[in-house]
């Protein structure tokens, strides 16, 4: 189904837009109806923020920015409606605009994400996020980080290329024969466009919002982060010149570590296939794990 023309639209869990650690220690610990009971007994305690939960208020700031509602955030949730009344009340004490839910009764809420029409689903479950990307939505599994950007109101997203934003096709060149034999590739098909990967229809979606606004005024900025460098970084550039696409800023680092980088761009999230960047990159700048392409293919036994 294809997602709503001229609306973002954004799925989140309540773990990933909430800190829910103690409750879900309890779960762990005592079972379902102790956690039940212990959410029911402390429902009117507002949850504190969860490692999205500043990219979500910033998203749903665009409305305000715009006058009409051009973001959506979805919760999606393991909870019951019953377990979730707590969810609700601290998204109103927190005064985010959001007003659609699933709650699944600890079933995966995977299948709820294409029939809300989202572009994009975030969350701290890994199946729930494998499960959303083999359906064709762009997802990311959001790791632990205390490096929330909360200076102001700008978005600014930072996204790997292959994988991510592309394919994984040259990744496969470079993880089969070598860097050599993937810079001779890539030089060779320079002029040959890479196919999408599952993060494209989001930038795509980005994009649409940033054209809402005049030149130089839009709280939207995009960038690529690669560990690509010249020459292969011409494919790169040619392939978003096919699409129409065009990026913010574009660091080709040629292997270098993305942390530092992603905290000068002062990034609210970064997306990437890698987990070693992704642990890497989480120190400095809130970051999804996107467990698609070659790197997270699962041995066959």
């Amino acid at each position: 189904m294809q997602a709503e023309i001229n609306k973002l639209i954004v799925a989140i869990s309540s773990r990933a837009l909430f800190d829910l650690d103690a409750s879900n220690q309890v779960f762990e610990r005592d079972g379902v109806e102790a956690y039940r009971q212990y959410q029911i007994a402390h429902e009117n305690e507002p949850l504190h923020p969860g490692d999205a939960f500043h990219l979500v208020k910033k998203l749903l700031h665009i409305n305000k920015l715009l006058g009409q509602q051009r973001v959506e955030v979805i919760l999606l949730s393991r909870n019951t409606a019953d377990t979730g009344l707590r969810i609700f009340n601290s998204i109103q004490h927190h005064g985010l605009d959001i007003s659609k839910a699933a709650f699944c009764g600890g079933d995966s809420p995977y299948r709820y994400i294409t029939a809300f029409n989202s572009h994009l689903f975030l969350s701290t479950n890994g199946f729930d996020v494998r499960q959303a990307l083999e359906h064709g939505v762009a997802a990311a599994t959001i790791l632990p980080s205390k490096a929330a950007n909360t200076d102001d109101y700008k978005l600014r997203f930072a996204f790997d290329g292959d994988a991510v934003l592309f394919s994984d096709e040259a990744e496969r060149i470079y993880k089969a024969q070598g860097l050599a034999e993937f810079t001779r590739s890539e030089r060779e098909a320079a002029k040959t466009p890479l196919s999408g990967g599952p993060f494209k229809p989001f930038l795509a979606a980005l994009q649409m919002l940033q054209k809402e606004f005049k030149a130089g005024e839009s709280p939207i900025r995009t960038c690529l982060v690669t560990a690509r460098a010249a020459p292969a970084h011409e494919r790169v550039v040619l392939t978003l010149r096919n699409w129409d696409i065009k990026i913010d800023e574009s660091l080709f680092l040629g292997g270098l570590d993305k942390g530092v980088f992603l905290g000068a761009y002062n990034a609210d999230v970064f997306f990437d296939d890698q987990q070693g960047h992704c642990e890497s990159a989480r120190g400095h700048v809130a970051t999804g794990h996107v467990p698609s392409g070659i790197a997270n293919q699962r041995p066959v036994s």
